[in-house]
């Protein structure tokens, strides 16, 4: 079970890592080519969201490898969940309808959930 929690959420927590920092630390200009709704979000709000990715990334990976801590980690992945719910939301409501990626990250992260709870 712990080789198949890695398997599952190392390549979630690096995705998340990658987005996060990619919205914390780039502009509007550059983030609208790959999220098209981030026109329709203030900035802050960007920021703020690439944040708790990044905190999030952390907490899947920080709990099960010090053992401090260990259910912060399906904590982390459920909070994926909740927060890709809400970009599914997002996107219908605008003129992206784009949710696949969206859908796959959900499915991820309920599956590291349920890997967590067995750690």
């Amino acid at each position: 079970m712990n080789i198949a929690y890695w398997i599952v959420a190392g390549p979630l927590a690096l995705f998340y890592l990658y987005a996060g920092a990619m919205k914390v630390s780039r502009g509007r200009d550059r983030l609208r080519p790959m999220m098209a709704w981030v026109d329709r979000v203030p900035l802050p709000v960007v920021r703020g969201l690439g944040t708790v990715e990044i905190l999030g990334a952390t907490g899947l990976i920080l709990p099960p490898l010090t053992g401090i801590a260990p259910p912060l980690a399906p904590a982390a992945a459920t909070g994926f969940i909740v927060l890709q719910i809400g970009a599914v939301a997002v996107h219908l409501t605008g003129e992206d309808r784009r949710i696949t990626l969206n859908v796959g990250l959900i499915a991820t992260a309920a599956v590291t959930v349920w890997l967590a709870t067995g750690l």
